[in-house]
């Protein structure tokens, strides 16, 4: 064709791919998370950038959009629509949400319980405990995570003051140590399915089997310790002989109720001051000795 210039489209049409190209890298720039969230407004995005959260793989959207999802309404008006998930104080989606998002990845190992668990039927969320921004987890913490539960539990902090209790401020053991945060197989979160194989993982050598056996020790331990503190030594739930006498009225000698007025102040009674059950039942957890069926040896 005459007059045709074959040059000439070839730079208009790079001309026009050019512009078209700049028109998606603009849009394409207006989508991105950190244009907004920069850290002037919002200093965890600092510190997120340290954390694994922040560094999935994929583009600068992948680790907010696998927290936050797509957010595609969001992205066209940020100041009047939340994101698909929010964790902040301005438009927080509900607890069951906001965890689904986290177990989309975490739910295995010891998360696999959290549907039903107590602090799911409690309606919290991950985040209540869990920092995803924060390069150092504080629930991952065992001392800071101990201040966590104890947030939340204030009669387990007052019973960890008492002068019977397992070590946990000490740092030698912690809470997660019989409880799972996210659900366990028994009663409290526990990790085993009985209190007894909660409280035998560490106390082996209360286990047994034992040849001459004590029933309260091998159906409940609770039924004579206190799992978090108590007033009376070995965290007792009562101080002896009035704990053994609660089940053991007569037991094959002579054996008086023992209360309050054989203390002192009244008529001190030496089986009350400096005698115990356990200065002769010694083996009060169970006894394997041809002799001990009354658990003296």
């Amino acid at each position: 064709m005459a007059g045709f210039n074959h040059k000439l489209v070839v730079v208009l049409c790079g001309a026009l791919l050019a512009v078209t190209g700049l028109a998606a890298m603009a849009e394409t720039r207006q989508a991105q998370c950190i244009d907004c969230h920069v850290e002037s407004v919002d200093p965890s995005i600092k510190r997120l950038a340290r954390t694994v959260h922040g560094n999935l793989p994929g583009d600068d959207n992948a680790s907010c959009i696998s927290c936050h999802g797509a957010s595609e309404a969001h992205m066209q008006e940020p100041v009047k629509i939340s994101p698909d998930v929010s964790f902040g104080p301005n438009w927080p989606s509900g607890p069951e949400l906001r965890s689904a998002s986290c177990l989309g990845c975490h739910e295995e190992r010891s998360q696999v319980l959290w549907t039903g668990s107590a602090h799911q039927q409690e309606n919290l969320a991950c985040d209540t405990c869990h920092s995803a921004h924060e390069p150092k987890d504080l629930a991952l913490d065992t001392r800071e995570a101990e201040q966590l539960c104890l947030s939340c539990h204030p009669r387990v902090r007052a019973e960890m003051n008492l002068p019977s209790r397992h070590p946990i401020s000490e740092g030698k053991t912690a809470c997660s140590d019989c409880h799972n945060p996210h659900g366990g197989l028994g009663e409290s979160g526990l990790h085993q399915l009985t209190v007894n194989d909660n409280c035998l993982s560490c106390h082996q050598e209360k286990r047994g089997p034992f040849l001459w056996e004590h029933p309260p020790a091998t159906e409940d331990c609770a039924l004579c310790h206190r799992p978090h503190g108590s007033v009376h030594d070995r965290l007792l739930t009562a101080r002896g002989p009035a704990l053994c006498q609660q089940c053991h009225a007569a037991a094959f000698h002579p054996s008086l109720p023992y209360g309050s007025e054989g203390l002192p102040g009244g008529a001190p009674n030496q089986n009350l001051l400096g005698k115990n059950c356990l200065n002769c039942h010694s083996q009060v957890h169970g006894s394997n000795h041809p002799s001990g069926a009354r658990l003296t040896r």
